[in-house]
């Protein structure tokens, strides 16, 4: 119902949906992790949170794609860090984040050095894609906006700040 979306194409408009829903996921991604949903025994907390990363990268996937398929020129531009619009950078950090995060998952070793750089780069992809969504205007509604960057900040914050890493003091290398 934006006037700012009135005219999109469909395309653009399902590529914002992927940002969303990739949105929501930030939220989901650090109580999954550290096993904080209530009745979601630890075990498949952390299936389900590898599940929803892989979903997580497709769904950026989408939403790049979906922009590169409405707009190639602005993507190349965004990508190259020449866009005029400042919410641009953030995606762009978000999402290379996004992807070497997938990578190190791929290739996932239980080690503390593993760990840290993939709680860093939760950490980066969080920071950046909030800072991206607040700047954006009229995918979202602002106060629904504010509130699921909000409590992905929140569950990232509490998620790093309170559990341990793991392998940590463990002398598994």
């Amino acid at each position: 119902m934006s006037p700012l979306l009135a005219w999109r194409r469909p395309v653009y408009i399902a590529a914002g949906f992927a940002g969303i829903l990739a949105m929501t996921l930030l939220l989901m991604q650090p109580l999954l992790a550290a096993g904080a949903l209530p009745h979601l025994p630890r075990g498949v907390s952390r299936r389900v949170h590898r599940a929803s990363g892989a979903l997580l990268t497709l769904l950026v996937v989408g939403h790049v794609g979906g922009l590169w398929i409405t707009s190639p020129p602005d993507v190349l531009d965004a990508l190259a860090f020449a866009s005029p619009t400042p919410f641009s950078v953030w995606g762009v950090i978000a999402m290379w984040a996004v992807f070497l995060t997938a990578a190190l998952a791929a290739l996932r070793r239980r080690r503390r050095s593993w760990h840290l750089a993939h709680r860093t780069l939760a950490v980066l992809i969080v920071v950046c894609s909030v800072i991206h969504a607040v700047l954006i205007e009229g995918t979202m509604e602002p106060v629904s906006k504010a509130v699921l960057c909000t409590a992905a900040l929140l569950a990232t914050l509490a998620t790093v700040l309170f559990t341990r890493v793991q392998g940590a003091g463990t002398g598994s290398r």
